[in-house]
């Protein structure tokens, strides 16, 4: 029995594929550019063998497509893979606020502080207000997400997060 054919199967059997920074790193990595599993483990800096189950997992389930096929240097055969975007419609189900920090935290210890645009903003806004905020940021994030990517483009990444500032609230 497939799990398509148990109801809510085939969404856990996706939130579960998400749940791991690891694997959503390797799907940063192939988001514009298909990659072999080995240069995958090249970039991470990791042995093949330790990405090669992450990347059959995200194949599996149809985060990951598989390319036409090349032959390697040594004239091997080679399938790089490349990201579907199917993440992004995805729900990762409880625990997907801390798998999508970490994996920023791991990306963001490899890049150039200095180079990095950050802000950091305190805010008390009304449920109507915080909902509105969400909304425009919401549509902004996927009118950028639809767009082709540009081969000439800078490859950056946007982490987001909007959360409550419990030493902020009052105290009684």
């Amino acid at each position: 029995m497939t799990d398509e054919a148990v109801p809510g199967a085939a969404a856990d059997a996706d939130a579960r594929a998400l749940s791991s920074a690891l694997r959503m790193r390797i799907l940063r990595l192939c988001l514009d550019e298909a990659l072999t599993n080995k240069e995958i483990a090249g970039r991470l800096g990791m042995a093949p063998a330790t990405t090669y189950h992450h990347v059959r997992l995200l194949a599996e389930r149809g985060f990951l497509a598989a390319q036409p096929e090349r032959q390697g240097r040594r004239g091997a055969r080679e399938v790089p893979y490349l990201a579907t975007r199917k993440s992004l419609r995805t729900p990762m189900g409880p625990g997907a606020g801390r798998i999508l920090i970490q994996a920023f935290l791991d990306e963001f210890a490899l890049s150039d502080p200095s180079r990095a645009e950050v802000v950091r903003l305190g805010l008390r806004l009304t449920e109507e207000d915080r909902q509105e905020f969400l909304r425009r940021f919401s549509d902004l994030f996927a009118e950028y997400a639809a767009r082709e990517p540009d081969p000439d483009g800078e490859p950056l990444s946007l982490f987001f997060a909007l959360h409550d500032d419990v030493t902020r609230r009052h105290r009684t």
